[in-house]
């Protein structure tokens, strides 16, 4: 990692098909303040937000549970949800004699499963 706050791509090749994800890395530095408190330094940008005060109410109690600061809760559950985001995004590079294999495994159907098609047809067990 060259510097906090970077986007590192994550290459995986399986069968031919490549994947490139993007994983947000964050570094918190914890200090202990003049209250005994641990709080966290490094932080150079400010964000801003709007929020009605039921939200921030909920915010606050749900931060309040897992024992954090307002901003340390919000920071970290966006930027959690932020990396779930990229991390959905593909993106495949193929040669051209791979795509073609690949495409034609697309078209065509799967072979006959019975285990498959019976755990398909199978009512969750939260529906019965």
């Amino acid at each position: 990692m060259d510097s906090p706050g970077e986007y590192l791509p994550i290459r995986s090749c399986i069968y031919n098909v490549c994947t490139v994800m993007y994983t947000f890395c964050i570094h918190k530095e914890v200090v202990v303040g003049r209250t005994g408190a641990p709080r966290t330094t490094g932080r150079s940008e400010t964000i801003n937000l709007r929020a009605s005060q039921k939200q921030k109410g909920l915010i606050d109690r749900a931060a309040e549970a897992l024992g954090k600061n307002r901003s340390d809760f919000m920071l970290e559950t966006v930027c959690r949800e932020a990396e779930t985001v990229l991390l959905d995004r593909r993106y495949f590079a193929l040669s051209k004699d791979a795509f073609e294999r690949f495409s034609a495994m697309l078209d065509h159907p799967p072979a006959s499963n019975p285990k498959l098609r019976r755990l398909l047809h199978t009512r969750a067990p939260w529906e019965r």
